[in-house]
């Protein structure tokens, strides 16, 4: 006779309004324009930042006007936002100050974005699959504010709320990383070719908790299968 062997499945279920831990091997799609559908993570504090970089994963097919990622503090709607401009422009805000870079075209190939900016010398440069841009200048002197909240899917015209469907992002999103320094070079390189993952001391796709709203779809990526 043979033995049994009891199978136990386990089934990760994210529940609208829920706080749930870490979205490491998943991606997030947004499959249509909404007001009601975003991820909003649970950063760690932090009083004011004079430095950060911050990486994610991106695709999408939507050709301008929307959101990647966006921070929003009661002082500035726009603390830190990287907008969307057109396929081929993303602008980037530090205290409602902007910055436009024009790079190569936004598709529906996921390709690796990182964003760096420095209080002191304002200097702010944007990396696509490891390569970076020419350095613009934003912010120069000023702090990102603390107490805020950070959100993938919608533009906040106000903090954590005042969507409009018209800005809201469809595509993918995943291995979104925040730090509150300037990485250096061979650091983005490594990070933008995969699965070398460090995980942002700010926000950590791996580890930082977050909420949904909405209908997000979190799906297995199947990205890393190391």
């Amino acid at each position: 006779m043979k033995p049994f062997i009891p199978v136990v499945l386990v089934m990760c279920i994210y529940l609208s309004g829920s706080v749930s831990a870490g979205l490491n091997g998943k991606s997030l799609i947004f499959d249509k324009k909404t007001n009601t559908d975003f991820i909003r993570f649970h950063a760690a504090d932090f009083s004011g930042l004079t430095a950060f970089t911050v990486c994610l994963r991106a695709g999408s097919e939507i050709g301008k006007g929307y959101s990647l990622f966006t921070y929003a503090t009661h002082n500035y709607k726009n603390e830190l936002l990287l907008w969307q401009r057109s396929r081929s422009q993303i602008c980037v805000y530090i205290s409602n100050e902007a910055v436009m870079f024009t790079l190569a075209d936004m598709t529906a190939t996921l390709r690796h974005i990182c964003v760096s900016w420095e209080s002191k010398g304002g200097e702010t440069t944007v990396w696509i699959n490891g390569q970076r841009s020419i350095q613009e200048i934003a912010g120069k002197g000023r702090v990102v504010g603390g107490n805020g909240q950070f959100t993938l899917g919608q533009y906040q015209s106000s903090v954590g709320k005042r969507f409009n469907k018209i800005n809201s992002f469809v595509g993918e999103i995943t291995d979104v990383n925040m730090w509150d320094r300037v990485l250096k070079s061979d650091e983005i390189e490594l990070i933008s070719q995969g699965c070398y993952n460090i995980g942002g001391n700010l926000i950590d796709w791996g580890s930082t908790t977050f909420t949904q709203g909405g209908n997000v779809i979190i799906k297995d990526n199947n990205d890393c299968t190391l």
